[in-house]
């Protein structure tokens, strides 16, 4: 079976390439956005005539939540449009895609966690041109999973874990927002979960939730690593009420994993212990 990576080089392709090493009997393909650009059309197009991948996960997005709100024209391309081309070579070459999406197609005001069939609408630009290609997908293909994850976090790349992890090691004071309700992902989990869908061939198709269990402030999931690391004595941790950012959030946006749970049968960590077991991972 072969499978298309793209977007390889993001933490959650790392992740996949990290777990995948134990699949001998499955053929991946780690593509980056310099090996593979979604929003060259001909380039993909070739790609798939060549290659005719059975999966494609696509991990491949423009994901600057606040750069977004100055380049729209870029994050709908990469978000919206190049996800309508992926679609339509995945249909045309019967490739099955997996395709990952966001909390942030919501708005945060219904204060419980959003199943799928809640309706989306979405308050920054990064939500909207998510959502745009989710609606793609579904529009023109029927072999998918699209997946809507929250706030991952890994030991790759540049995110919260790794940025709080520096600033605690340099003994910065840290600022932490209260105001928004989530759940950190482990990116580690989300690439078992698309890994299993694969190893066990799913038919089970369309629009699912997958986050850790549990939900947390950005106060509560920076203070918790200050204290696994022993280091809530010595770090000024403070928390605030406010989010000066240019674009919106949701203020709350744990999403409901029931679908996934009853169709996968799967166990799904909290929060708090996969961030505990990845700071031990890690050293």
């Amino acid at each position: 079976m072969k499978i298309l990576v793209t977007g390889s080089n993001g933490q959650l392709g790392q992740c996949l390439q990290k777990h995948a090493k134990s699949l001998t009997s499955f053929d991946f393909k780690f593509e980056t956005l310099d090996s593979l650009n979604l929003t060259q059309e001909e380039a993909m197009k070739l790609y798939f005539e060549k290659h005719q991948p059975d999966f494609c996960i696509n991990c491949a997005a423009y994901t600057n939540v606040e750069a977004a709100e100055d380049n729209e024209d870029l994050a709908f391309q990469v978000n919206a449009k190049a996800i309508q081309n992926l679609a339509r070579l995945c249909e045309k070459f019967k490739t099955k895609l997996i395709h990952i999406s966001t909390d942030y197609v919501f708005d945060g005001l219904k204060n419980r966690p959003y199943h799928e069939s809640d309706k989306e609408n979405p308050i920054n630009v990064y939500g909207a041109s998510k959502f745009q290609g989710e609606t793609h997908i579904s529009s023109t293909m029927d072999t998918y999973f699209t997946l809507r994850t929250s706030w991952l976090y890994s030991e790759f790349g540049h995110n919260f874990f790794n940025t709080i992890l520096k600033k605690a090691k340099d003994q910065h004071p840290l600022n932490i927002t209260t105001e928004q309700i989530g759940t950190p992902t482990n990116a580690n989990d989300l690439a078992k979960f698309i890994l299993h869908l694969i190893q066990t061939d799913s038919t089970d198709y369309g629009l699912y939730h997958y986050s850790n269990n549990g939900e947390a402030t950005w106060y509560d999931f920076a203070r918790l690593i200050l204290e696994e690391k022993n280091l809530d004595q010595e770090i000024s941790l403070q928390a605030t009420f406010s989010y000066p950012t240019k674009a919106k959030r949701p203020k709350f946006s744990v999403l409901d994993k029931s679908k996934a749970l009853s169709t996968f049968g799967i166990e799904i960590p909290h929060w708090r212990e996969s961030l505990v077991h990845l700071l031990k991972e890690v050293g």
